[in-house]
């Protein structure tokens, strides 16, 4: 219990010295305070002394980097005024950053009002920029003037497709256009041609006069800046024009010549519309469009102001000829110009896109349709014509009549615009689904066709080549007929009916041209029993025959051969499988009965006096010369 007693009384005492530490730190911590606070009040001033100064020295640093800047402006504007007053015509594009580094100058100092320079500086710029686009107006023009050239015909004959390019021969001779006219077998190929519209400016100068436009255009020179070049290029797209022989005629002039002049000069017109519209026109649509990148309105205006007149010019021409007096041998000119119009309008509506060239696209639109009604108002004729055709100039070789592609053509070009058909006949199918007005007005057309080939048959004084004559032309009509949407038409039974009138003329050409020929193979009249009678007979042999006889007979199949095969080499028949058949056709008569002829009848006259004199082709070289016939090609055995 005493111990107990001592260590409480230890731990009592030990507590109270404890108290006594506590209260001194206490007492230490707060005279601590007390002294910093006393350290912070004082310190305060020193402070906002130092913010003071550093945000002197930002002031300064930020006064320092403006004056900077404003001394390098004043740098760049001496600078620019230097090339500025040199112009333009030293260093073109070191004057045109000239003139940008002035724009950028002037929108500094317009954004940055204050400074106590500013409207002094814009003053002085705005004076520079005023000199420099008199400059560049007045250079503008002096690039344009010097770099618009007409374009040579020759350079734009080499942009077209190498089928619609004229000959070495016609330019030697200082010929200006393409051979031909529209034709509609030619139609396909020059819509699929690819055309290379011409650089009408150098392509190095293109982006500088680009330049110069949008430094106009920023200046708010629209309107000179178009006027420039509208007037530069409009002189150097009709000079070109010219250069290719288009003329300035009016309508009554037109519709004054006489059809032979006439009818040459629509032939060039179909040329010249191509030749505009897919070289010329493109190429300056395309111009505009690399000049004025930076305007489309601008591209529109220009574009328009350059090829109204000279489209207007070659839209007159068309015009007096679809108000012209109708007549038969107009029809299919008015049918190539329309065609020619319809495989542009859609390149028309292209390049004079934009509410600028609104009328020139309807000037085209317009003629097109004038040239449609002028053709549905001459159709009528049509038929009548084609049967009352006499023409008597028929082809000595036979081949296919210029009458029969015509009209063929013709026929084609119907079942190529059948929108057209449809405002011709007015309804397109009958009510009844029976045919159309279209299958009715052809099968009358190839009928007038055919009595008039008929007649011009009769004209031939040799029957056999009467019937090539028939056999040529009514095959191109089956064939052509076969390939066209006339087929459905016309039918299956009109294109085997017509088959076997070809057939017929074949057959009636194999009997009158060879059944002499034939008669002299055969072996009647030549034994002494009389012979077979049959042509190409095996049966029998020589016995009997006269050695005189079979020699005549050889020497007139000689004759008779050679007057044929040269005759005949002459003939044409265009199409190759039908004048390898009829070729075959021959073969098959005409070999056997020789080979049998010679096999029978050669050896009496082998070894007499010189045999080759009668016994003069193998089988194997008539059929070498049979392989020559129907070339239009004059030959001799």
């Amino acid at each position: 219990m005493e111990g107990l007693a001592q260590r409480a009384a230890l731990l009592r005492d030990s507590l109270g010295k404890s108290q006594a530490a506590t209260d001194a730190v206490v007492s230490i911590l707060g005279s601590f305070d007390s002294r910093l606070s006393a350290l912070d009040a004082a310190m305060r001033p020193i402070q906002l002394r130092t913010h003071a100064v550093r945000t002197a020295h930002e002031n300064i640093d930020r006064t320092l980097r403006s004056a900077d800047v404003i001394l390098t402006q004043f740098d760049r504007t001496r600078e620019a005024e230097r090339e500025i007053q040199k112009g333009p015509n030293e260093n073109l594009q070191g004057f045109l950053d000239a003139v940008d580094r002035l724009r950028s100058i002037e929108r500094f100092f317009s954004s940055n009002r204050s400074y106590s320079s500013s409207d002094r500086v814009l003053s002085h710029v705005n004076g520079l920029l005023s000199k420099a686009l008199v400059k560049m107006e007045g250079e503008f023009q002096n690039q344009l003037t010097q770099r618009s050239k007409p374009m040579e015909p020759d350079r734009l004959f080499d942009c077209l497709p190498s089928t619609l390019r004229p000959s070495a021969e016609s330019r030697s001779e200082g010929g200006k256009h393409p051979p031909g006219g529209a034709q509609s077998d030619n139609h396909e190929t020059a819509e699929a041609a690819v055309y290379k519209p011409p650089a009408l400016i150098e392509p190095k100068f293109v982006p500088l006069l680009a330049k110069l436009a949008q430094q106009l255009v920023q200046a708010g020179c629209q309107q000179q800046c178009a006027e420039i070049y509208s007037e530069a290029r409009a002189s150097a797209l009709e000079s070109s024009l010219k250069n290719l022989g288009v003329e300035k005629l009016s309508k009554d002039e037109v519709q004054k010549m006489p059809w032979e002049i006439l009818e040459s000069k629509i032939g060039n017109w179909i040329h010249f519309m191509r030749i505009a519209v897919k070289l010329l026109f493109a190429g300056e649509r395309q111009l505009c469009d690399q000049v004025f990148e930076c305007s489309q309105s601008l591209r529109d205006k220009c574009f328009s102001a350059i090829t109204k007149n000279s489209l207007a010019t070659l839209l007159s021409f068309g015009e007096a000829i679809a108000m012209s007096k109708r007549s038969p041998e107009k029809l299919f000119v008015l049918l190539d110009m329309y065609e020619i119009m319809c495989e542009l309008q859609t390149e028309i509506d292209t390049i004079f896109v934009g509410e600028s060239c609104s009328q020139m696209r309807d000037s085209a639109l317009s003629l097109t349709k004038c040239l449609a009604q002028t053709a549905q108002k001459t159709f009528s004729d049509f038929e009548e014509a084609v049967e009352k055709d006499a023409t008597k100039n028929i082809h000595t070789d036979g081949t296919v009549h210029p009458l029969t592609s015509y009209v063929i053509n013709y026929v084609k070009f119907l079942f190529d615009y059948q929108s057209t058909l449809k405002q011709l006949f007015q309804e397109f199918k009958r009510e009844d689904g029976s045919g159309s007005e279209l299958a009715s007005v052809t099968m009358s057309i190839m009928q007038a066709l055919q009595n008039n080939l008929d007649a011009k048959a009769k004209q031939y004084k040799d029957p056999a080549l009467m019937h090539i004559f028939l056999m040529n032309n009514i095959h191109y009509i089956v064939k052509s007929v076969r390939r066209s949407e006339a087929k459905d038409l016309l039918g299956d039974d009109w294109i085997q009916r017509h088959r076997r009138i070809v057939q017929q003329n074949a057959n009636q050409y194999r009997r009158v041209a060879w059944s002499k020929v034939l008669q002299c193979l055969s072996g009647q009249g030549l034994t002494s029993s009389g012979g077979s009678g049959q042509v190409g007979s095996e049966g029998g042999n020589s016995s009997g025959a006269s050695r005189t006889a079979v020699k005549e007979r050889f020497r007139s199949f000689n004759l008779q051969f050679e007057e044929i095969y040269q005759k005949q080499c002459g003939w044409s028949v265009p199409d190759s499988e039908l004048r390898e058949s009829l070729r075959l056709a021959v073969a098959e008569i005409l070999l056997p009965a020789y080979r049998s002829f010679q096999k029978r009848f050669g050896p009496l006259i082998e070894n007499s006096k010189a045999p080759g004199k009668y016994v003069k082709h193998t089988p194997e070289q008539l059929e070498l010369f049979l392989g020559n016939l129907f070339e239009g090609k004059q030959e001799r055995p």
